[in-house]
């Protein structure tokens, strides 16, 4: 009978067509059926196209009103709701719209006549709460390359029908909670390629993504959404800059050897600690109070070639993070910034070679799979060759002389399983420097990281971390049969916890436990022959740093989110050893002996941390925060930019943990379709326990170092703003940093405020790139900054025709003031599939600016009593030119 069903329609028509009655009745039932066909469309097969972002029930039923013409009825209840729903539909009916729309929610849909009943449903509610779900579930993941199976940091994954989203973790995990449905998630990243990915949700999902490589474009586009590598407006996070390595590939630096530490120094509130150092202060801190991690491995030198060059070979580097004092609370243990630094894992799609050959220096990384997509390694190292040419001086104690570093990058990571993954990673770094057999000093880093991260579940991910990190230098003295041998060393082992619960779509909470134990020894001498020198040892320090920390982040409203948490970290000082006690003149009093492993002392700090942040619209945000940070650890250096042979102390029972509580409010916008962005940074900075030297202070006393020292506090202000061009032929940026950094300590300048010796008022760095062709880059970098806070002689006085300079106010000097102008290109020699090559050229101070390195004073030699000032020069014109290359 089914069968036969569909017929008789036709076969009636046909009967009732053969006379003229039959044809009215024909025509009457055809209307009949148009009319019941249009009666069974109603209002729930209307189609609709509108988009509305999380917006209040019911004004989102007033607005598919509007667009298609179909009422809505519903009680108070639904009127009063402060549900909000997201809807994007292109042609698509309205009952399947109100579907997804609504499955998230205690409503339910029918029709009423011609019109949409939506009203509360209790049993959904008695249904989602039995099942344990607000109708919401999470998808989380890891995004990679897909031409190289890196991992992606940073990456940004936004939903395309609702103003919120998400970015991947510094292992590449993301997680993010949405209504059950199905919706459209935005990916971008620095250097990849957009991708939109559908996801369709009914339950929890594991849902790795992978982005193609993004080869560079002349053409320029239209920017509809904030583009990769923006700044995040909603994140309460201040004081962070992002650096991808491709950032700093095109910026000209000193003798063609790309360097990380010089290229952030052009970022505002980051400034060089002088010509010829590696060293750099943060928001008027000094070069101590910077953390410098590789890998997770804190580096304690991080300068090549007395601070030339940076410890960080740029093929081995995938990411840069700079924070500015507002650090998360997972970092701790300085006062000023963080600088953490992220290996490349190793292409585990392909084996990979690439280096390049400069003036002084070459260097190569090779990488590729151990197994295809499961594991993969890395081998990246570098080798200056700058004693070659010493070789051919004329000079013989220049012939016997050497001059140079090296340094070895390795990493291997294996994928255990779907939830697992293994990271090992180590450097070994080392600077020679011998003139001949007469003196030399080397000095080296050594780092091991090995990392595991586990997936606990699509909301949970830990990171777990055992770290070693060793620092030493040794200098070597000869004079005629005598010989002096002097060694420092700084030594770690590290334990991490990390862990990071997306508790749904408002809150991650990271939290976990870091412990320490430092070996420090101070220095050892050595001496043989006939000098009377006696062979002594400082006394090793030893202790233990522990902290714990606990931080949520909390999207309260669409506009609103806050940062706030706690890390609580702990200093215990351990024997064995003296410690004593000094009295005001910096005389030893009284000591007490502690024996091996017996508690010196203790000290613990609560360290909290809050920042907000408020978006204005789409495209502008107002942020602030606040931040208090310990640090046990210091540097005890005679120079402002920093040597070698600069000794690390700890806090003893007389050397307090300094103390940093910084406040910020700043203001950030994106403009011109993103292709711009502006931002301004203020800050103020009050420090507790600073350290300084006493007048005619020795800092290679065989007495206790705190002998020496004094301790006071400071203050340190500024604003700092920054311009940047992100897309298009022409990119690049300017930075202005007006800024003041003082100290205030017993027994130095009368007792009054003085400048640190970090001092400076005025900083600016203008960074262009252009790209001209798909064969030529251009670039230029203009620097300049007040000179530094310096102590000049007040005065002078002659003692057995010996002369003597006398000094009074500290740091009430300064130096002139610094400028210079770096030129760069890079020219494509090939580029295909396997193999591509180019040759980069630099001229560094590419006007000869004679900048002052160094200025001291001497007797005019045929008047003593006049006064000369003699000034030293490092660099003029520096040209450079490297040869690049990659198969």
């Amino acid at each position: 009978m089914k069968t036969n069903r569909p017929a008789w329609p036709s076969m009636l028509i046909c009967e009732i067509t053969r006379t003229p009655f039959r044809t009215a009745l024909c025509l009457l039932l055809f209307l009949m059926m148009a009319l019941s066909k249009a009666q069974a469309q109603g209002p729930l097969d209307k189609p609709v196209t509108i988009t509305i972002n999380n917006e209040p029930i019911k004004q989102a039923l007033e607005k598919i009103t509007a667009a298609c013409g179909v009422r809505f009825t519903y009680n108070e209840t639904v009127a009063k709701s402060t549900v909000k729903i997201s809807v994007n539909a292109q042609n698509q009916p309205l009952g399947e719209v109100l579907r997804k729309s609504l499955a998230p929610h205690p409503f339910i849909f029918t029709v009423l006549d011609n019109e949409v009943l939506i009203k509360y449903d209790a049993g959904k509610v008695k249904k989602q709460a039995a099942a344990g779900t607000d109708g919401k579930y999470t998808v989380s993941g890891t995004v990679k390359s897909k031409q190289t199976g890196e991992t992606i940091i940073g990456a940004s994954i936004r939903v395309t029908d609702a103003n919120f989203g998400t970015s991947s973790n510094e292992y590449g995990f993301y997680s993010l909670t949405l209504p059950a449905g199905d919706h459209q998630l935005s990916v971008s990243a620095m250097g990849q390629k957009a991708a939109v990915v559908p996801v369709s949700l009914a339950g929890n999902l594991r849902l790795n993504i992978e982005l193609e490589d993004n080869a560079q474009q002349l053409q320029e586009v239209t920017v509809k959404a904030a583009p990769a590598g923006a700044r995040d407006l909603a994140s309460p996070q201040m004081g962070v800059e992002h650096l991808s390595i491709q950032e700093t590939k095109n910026i000209p630096v000193l003798l063609g050897e790309r360097d990380v530490i010089k290229t952030i120094q052009l970022l505002p509130g980051i400034k060089s600690a002088g010509e010829g150092s590696g060293g750099f202060f943060v928001r008027g801190g000094a070069t101590d109070q910077n953390l410098i991690l590789l890998d997770e491995a804190p580096v304690y030198n991080a300068s090549h070639l007395l601070g030339f060059f940076s410890t960080f070979n740029s093929d081995a580097i995938k990411n840069i993070n700079i924070y500015k004092g507002d650090m998360p609370a997972q970092y701790g243990g300085r006062l000023s910034s963080v600088l953490d630094i992220k290996m490349n894992d190793g292409n585990n799609q392909k084996f990979g070679v690439s280096g390049g050959i400069g003036l002084i220096a070459a260097r190569i990384n090779a990488e590729g799979p151990i197994q295809k997509g499961k594991s993969s390694f890395l081998i990246s190292a570098r080798r200056t060759y700058a004693d070659a040419f010493l070789a051919l001086s004329k000079d013989s104690i220049a012939k016997k002389s050497q001059l140079y570093f090296y340094d070895l990058n390795a990493k291997a990571n294996y994928v255990l399983g779907d939830k697992d993954r293994l990271f090992v990673s180590g450097y070994f770094g080392k600077d020679v420097l011998k003139a001949a057999d007469i003196a030399g000093i080397n000095w080296g880093n050594t780092t091991a990281t090995l990392r595991w991260n586990h997936i606990f579940n699509s909301q949970l991910f830990s990171n777990t971390s055992l770290i070693y990190s060793n620092y030493d230098y040794k200098l070597n003295i000869k004079q005629d049969v005598n010989e002096y041998n002097i060694y420092s060393q700084i030594r770690d082992f590290n334990f991490k916890e990390d862990m990071q619960w997306y508790a749904g779509g408002k809150n991650t909470i990271s939290f976990g436990v870091n412990s320490i134990y430092h070996t420090i020894k101070p220095g050892e001498i050595s001496a043989t022959g006939n000098s009377g020198v006696i062979s002594q040892s400082l006394q090793n320090r030893y202790a233990l740093e522990n902290a714990a920390y606990v931080t949520n982040t909390w999207k309260a409203t669409d506009r609103f989110t806050l940062t706030y948490g706690v890390r609580l970290s702990a200093f215990t000082i351990l024997g064995s050893g003296d410690y004593y006690d000094i009295d005001a003149d910096g005389n030893i009093v009284g000591s007490k002996h502690y024996t091996s492993g017996q508690e010196v002392k203790t000290y613990i700090n609560p360290e909290p941390r809050i920042a907000a942040a408020f978006q204005l619209n789409d495209v502008s945000s107002i942020k602030a925060s606040y931040a208090r940070n310990a640090q046990n650890l210091h540097l005890i250096s005679n120079s402002n930019s920093g040597s070698p042979t600069d000794k690390w102390v700890a806090s003893t029972n007389i050397i307090k943990p300094e103390i940093a509580d910084q406040f910020s409010v700043g203001y950030y916008k994106d403009f011109n379709e993103h292709n711009y962005e502006f931002t301004v940074e203020s800050y103020y900075k009050k420090l507790q326990n600073q350290i300084d030297y006493r007048n005619g202070a020795n800092v290679f006393t065989n007495q206790p170092i705190e002998t020496q020292l004094l301790f006071g506090k400071g203050r340190s202000y500024g604003a700092e703003f920054l311009l940047k061009k992100k897309t298009g032929r022409l990119s690049g940026w300017i930075s202005y940093t007006l800024s003041k950094s003082e100290r205030m300590i017993d027994g130095i300048n009368n007792n009054k405020w003085y400048n640190a010796r970090q001092d400076r008022t005025h900083d600016i760095a203008i960074v262009a790139m252009y790209k001209a062709s798909e064969k030529w880059t251009f670039s230029a970098n203009f620097v300049y900054y007040t000179g530094d806070a310096v102590t000049f002689p007040s005065g002078k006085y002659q003692v057995d025709g010996v002369t003597y300079y006398y000094y009074t106010n500290r740091n009430a000097d300064r130096m002139p003031a610094y400028h210079r102008l770096d030129l760069g290109a890079t020219r494509q020699l090939k580029k295909t599939a396997k193999f591509q090559s180019d040759l980069t050229f630099s001229l560094y101070n590419a006007y000869g600016n004679p900048n002052a390195y160094r200025i001291f004073f001497r007797d005019n030699k045929t008047d003593a009593s006049r006064t000369e000032a003699v000034r030293t020069t490092l660099f003029t014109f520096v040209p450079s030119v490297t040869y690049n290359f990659k198969f």
